[in-house]
């Protein structure tokens, strides 16, 4: 079940990922197709747009960056010392397992 939970939720982060890109994307051809046609008022919302998102890019991918890294991290962690690793998750499921039943 706890697998299963876990593909759920990379199928969940992942979906989020696709989406974001999609609608970075269509905004992107948004503001490049209404260039030429617009007011003043406007040119300063499509110029926010794109300074938004370009922060929401650059911002996304140092998110990206940070979770590769940290699962970089926790694999070698794990692959150095897999008994320890093996002892820390039992024992949490224990705990977890004990509050889950505990009236």
């Amino acid at each position: 079940m706890n697998e299963q939970a876990a593909m759920e939720d990379d199928v969940t982060f992942g979906k989020l990922v696709k989406d974001f890109k999609v609608v970075v994307h269509d905004a992107e051809s948004l503001c490049k197709a209404t260039a030429s046609d617009l007011g003043d008022k406007a040119r300063e919302a499509r110029a926010r747009l794109a300074a938004s998102l370009e922060s929401a890019k650059a911002n996304f991918q140092k998110l990206e960056d940070k979770a590769a890294a940290g699962a970089r991290a926790t694999d070698q962690v794990i692959r150095s010392h897999p008994y320890e690793s093996l002892g820390i998750a039992f024992g949490v499921g224990v705990l977890i397992g004990l509050l889950v039943t505990r009236k």
